[in-house]
């Protein structure tokens, strides 16, 4: 049956035009229940349809057997209620699916998880191409209106339609609505209908199920009793009126991890001016939560704050200490110089909420048998969240999610539920679960809808591989990686050609080879965008089966066991524990081949697919003793020593260009090979290989960049780093000058130039400390579509032009890079994605946010193992400098192990002592000693386990004495 839908669309004009569409009504639909025999077979997909006879919970409001029919905002606010596994036979209608969809991508992707999951019986009805349950939306009805009616008419169809089954226990649909109106209608109309929580109380083996009910209101409704303390949030669509006329301003507000009474928002839009607004005091805040997209008014200028110095920590008990607050929110406003003052504002709506399921722990009520508690997330940029829960004496102790559903006027803190159990705070595995989930790392297992698009095992390279693929097994190409690695991206050659010049070979896995566009595998190494390394394990971006084997180029050693007992981490290398064979290592691979001169001066480039099959797998200290032995004169160490050579040449002329040498401290940790826990903890040592292999990356780099962007000027894939703000470098300046030492920063090469000559023969350290500094200043580099940006230039490589092309393995950008260089050369065909510039861009926001978490979960793991190496040691004293001075406090670096710290002058229990803080210095006067950036003090080290939601490594200053 053919009918027809019509409905009013705004274009981007702003005109409104009127659509009409052709909708088909079919007979055919199957209902999903398995004893139906009156609707023919349901097709194969995801799921297994619902039960013929429902298990699941028992209720004492339907004893019977019985299906559930939610509607949208049931399925939007308690989602974590029908993820969980009692239950079970959900009937989900296309009408809220659709709804959902528009309202929350969050939402539907996991309905559509649990839609898929064939335990969970959970079935989606095409009620709007049903020709029993369509409806046509009635004059002077609300779209809403129509959808909720909708649902009602289909709840009613099931019900009519399952009476008709021949069988003794008639099963019921039961509609489940927290919309009053919506069930009194279902009511009136015959319905069986429920409110959620209505029903979780009456499913009589599961009490704890209420603890994951979303308490859900309207705000206004929430404001029953006690003061009200935060101001009114203004309606959405007066806030984009004056978002419109500029009365406000739009943006993204980030919390701050030191204050908790202190906020900045990143504005949107392309203007310089108040592009960063600093918000201070609770209720200029108001209720926003880290990441949100809020509307800020400014203040007048004679109430700009300066950002604070002060470190503030919300550890009260009290939730509705509100005259403490204002204390705190006094300590911040202290004199301080007019040029350190910043646009300011406060926070007056909410555009969209971005809330996530929390990590945490439960602060258990005093009140004996309370059941309201108070939790604290491991994020300290979240604020604390109100829960209601009976299980307080087991989740004590133990780290647990927590949801937040609403912030109403009253409460100091939001309103939130329970949502499950990760285990026992300490716990190792435990504990690493909680750094994924906050970071964000996608770290399920591949589902086997992606494994199926790997190669089938044995997989050999044929005839049709070798069509646009130059041989070049005959070369003598090796890798250099760090020890124990297993995912090898990169290989290296060179040699002498017959003209007296010098053949150089960058030789990159082909992984673009195995991962086809738009298939499942390709989208979920989309979605994750990078492989994730912590210290005792690595989330692959691709599966082990391409990362460790088929695209791994591994030297060509006979098939055997290789065991890793040590395991190496720092923060920028690739390293596990890995029990694995060795593969027979003909390779495919994306060469780029330079010939050069002895001077390093490229004479021609070449791109082009080949295979290759390395000779040697190196670590850096492997390779660095082959180039140093006066013995080893074979072709892969001959080989070497050329790549070094002119390693060192190509270093100069990018550091001549401006390029920088920076600093960061890198830890390695040793680990015990039984426990796996920590036993040596040391700052990486870098070797000559290590620059060595960096070089030639980078070159190959920017000559793909290039040339991709020479081929596709409108759709490249380029990444970028922005130049610091000039005042970005006002504390490397100010801290430079304590040691009467000049830094310029109108230029990369200025301050190249400047971090070069800033030594001190008395202070050998102090060069080091200087270009650490400088990396805190530094912008974060980003990835973006050539055809959507005009500034390409990467300041810190000093690089007009630059992407990354070589570490396909661990990176989708370069996937998407080499697919760009396949079809350049002629060895691929395009598809529509790869030139659409739009969504493009779109994977370069992605890809910029899951590269930015990989780089805070790696050091949240570091910072863990740290703790637990200092669990072992006790008391440990070490020298330290100074890095940053605080109001309250100094961040210091230990050397010895990369390590970094603060130290607190002011503790609980203990008498303030006199502090006085200098800014333009900077310094702080503890009592009369004063403390200088970049100052050598002694420190000792321990692990503070008082709060086990966030121990963390507590330094005292030892010496000078204070």
């Amino acid at each position: 049956m053919l009918t027809s839908r019509t409905f009013l669309k705004r274009t981007r004009a702003g005109a409104v035009v009127k659509v009409v569409r052709e909708h088909y009504l079919r007979e055919d639909i199957p209902c999903g229940a398995a004893a139906c025999r009156l609707c023919p077979p349901r097709p194969a997909g995801p799921g297994l349809g619902l039960e013929a006879q429902p298990s699941g919970a028992a209720s004492s409001l339907c004893p019977g057997p019985h299906y559930l029919l939610p509607d949208t905002n049931l399925l939007l606010h308690q989602i974590d209620i029908l993820e969980d596994p009692v239950i079970k036979n959900v009937i989900v209608l296309q009408t809220v699916l659709q709804e959902v969809r528009n309202r929350s991508a969050p939402v539907y992707k996991r309905i559509r998880d649990v839609i898929g999951n064939p335990e969970k019986h959970f079935y989606s009805f095409t009620n709007e191409h049903h020709r029993e349950t369509y409806i046509e939306q009635e004059q002077g009805e609300t779209s809403n209106d129509r959808n909720d009616r909708a649902i009602r008419v289909a709840a009613k169809w099931y019900n009519e339609h399952l009476k008709k089954i021949q069988d003794e226990d008639k099963i019921q649909v039961i509609f489940l609505t927290n919309d009053r109106t919506n069930k009194e209608k279902a009511l009136e109309e015959g319905i069986t209908a429920y409110t959620c929580e209505e029903y979780i109380k009456s499913l009589i083996a599961n009490p704890d199920l209420v603890d994951r009910l979303a308490c859900v209101s309207d705000e206004g409704k929430e404001i029953e009793s006690g003061k009200i303390i935060f101001p009114e949030h203004i309606p959405l669509s007066k806030l984009q009126q004056g978002i419109k006329s500029g009365i406000y301003l739009q943006g993204t507000y980030r919390a701050s991890r030191d204050n908790y009474l202190e906020a900045t928002v990143w504005v949107h839009g392309d203007a310089e001016e108040n592009k960063e607004i600093i918000i201070q005091g609770l209720k200029h805040l108001n209720r926003a939560v880290h990441e949100d997209i809020v509307a800020v008014e400014l203040l007048a200028r004679d109430e700009w704050v300066a950002p604070s110095s002060v470190v503030l920590q919300d550890d009260g008990q009290n939730e509705d200490d509100i005259e403490n607050e204002e204390e705190k929110e006094n300590i911040l406003k202290t004199a301080v110089n007019k040029d350190m003052l910043r646009p300011t504002g406060k926070v007056v709506g909410i555009i969209k909420r971005n809330w996530r399921p929390f990590c945490g722990m439960l602060s258990k009520s005093q009140i004996k048998e309370a059941r309201r508690h108070l939790f604290t997330p491991a994020d300290r940029r979240i604020p604390r969240i109100r829960i209601e829960t009976r299980q307080a004496d087991t989740l004590e102790g133990q780290r647990i999610v927590v949801a937040i559903d609403g912030w109403p006027r009253n409460s100091r803190y939001p309103n939130g539920h329970f949502v499950k159990n990760l285990g026992s705070a300490g716990d190792k595995d435990t504990e690493t679960e909680v750094l994924l989930l906050e970071h964000d790392v996608p770290h399920q297992p591949f589902s086997q809808g992606v494994l199926s698009f790997l190669p089938k095992m044995p997989w050999t390279i044929t005839e049709q591989d070798m069509k646009y693929r130059e041989d070049l097994r005959h070369l003598y190409v090796c890798s250099v990686d760090p020890p124990g690695c297993t995912d090898i991206d990169d290989a290296l050659h060179c040699r002498e050609v017959e003209n007296g010049n010098i053949e150089v070979g960058v030789h990159i896995a082909d992984v673009s080879h195995f991962i086809r566009p738009g298939n499942a595998l390709d989208e979920e190494s989309a979605k994750r965008g990078t492989t994730v390394y912590l210290c005792e394990k690595r989330i692959d971006m691709v599966p082990e089966l391409l990362s460790s084997n088929l695209c791994s180029l591994r030297s060509n050693v006979d098939r055997y066991t290789y065991m890793i007992h040590t395991l190496i981490l720092t923060r920028n290398s690739r390293c596990l524990y890995v029990d694995f064979n060795r593969f027979p290592s003909h390779r495919l691979a994306f060469s780029c081949i330079w010939e050069m001169n002895h001077k390093a001066e490229i004479l021609k480039t070449r791109f082009t697919k080949s295979i290759i099959n390395s000779k040697a797998s190196l670590t850096y200290a492997e390779a660095q003793m082959r180039i140093d032995s006066a013995t080893m004169n074979d072709d892969i160490t001959t080989s070497l020593r050329g790549l070094n050579k002119l390693a060192k040449i190509l270093k100069k002329k990018r550091i001549d260009n401006g390029a920088l040498t920076l600093s960061s401290p890198e830890v390695r940790f040793h680990m015990d090979s039984e426990t796996h826990d920590p036993i040596d903890l040391q700052t990486k040592e870098l070797k000559e290989t290590n620059s060595m292999v960096e070089e030639f990356m980078l070159l190959a780099n920017v000559s793909v960049a290039q040339k991709i962007y020479d081929e596709f000027p409108e759709f490249a894939l380029l990444r970028k780093h922005p130049a610091p703000p000039p005042s970005n470098y006002d504390i490397l300046v100010k801290a430079a000058k304590t040691k009467n030492l000049e830094i310029k920063t109108d230029s990369a090469k200025a301050l190249a130039e400047s971090l070069d000559k800033a030594e001190s023969p008395t202070f050998p350290y102090l060069n080091t400390l200087l270009r650490i500094l400088t990396t805190r200043c530094m912008m974060q580099a980003v990835y973006f579509c050539s055809g959507m940006d005009n500034d390409f230039h990467h300041y810190g490589l000093a690089s007009p032009i630059y992407t990354h092309f070589t570490s396909p393995i661990r990176r989708y950008a370069d996937i998407i890079v080499h697919r760009l260089l396949a079809v350049a050369i002629g060895a691929d065909s395009t598809y529509p994605e790869l030139t659409d510039k739009h969504k493009l861009a779109d994977m370069c926001k992605n890809l910029n946010y899951r590269h930015k978490m990989a780089q805070y979960a790696q050091r949240a793991s570091v910072a863990f193992h740290t703790q637990l190496f200092f669990k072992s040691k006790g008391v440990v004293n070490e020298d330290a400098y100074i890095l940053f001075v605080r109001k309250n406090a100094v961040v210091v670096l230990i050397p010895k192990y990369g390590l970094e710290g603060t130290v607190f002058f002011e503790e609980k229990g203990k008498p303030t002592p006199r502090l006085d803080y200098n800014n333009e210095v900077p310094s702080l006067t503890v009592e009369d000693t004063t403390l200088r950036v970049f100052d050598k003090v002694k420190v000792n080290i321990m692990l503070d386990a008082s709060n086990i939601q966030h121990q963390k490594i507590r330094m005292v200053l030892v010496e000078p004495k204070v």
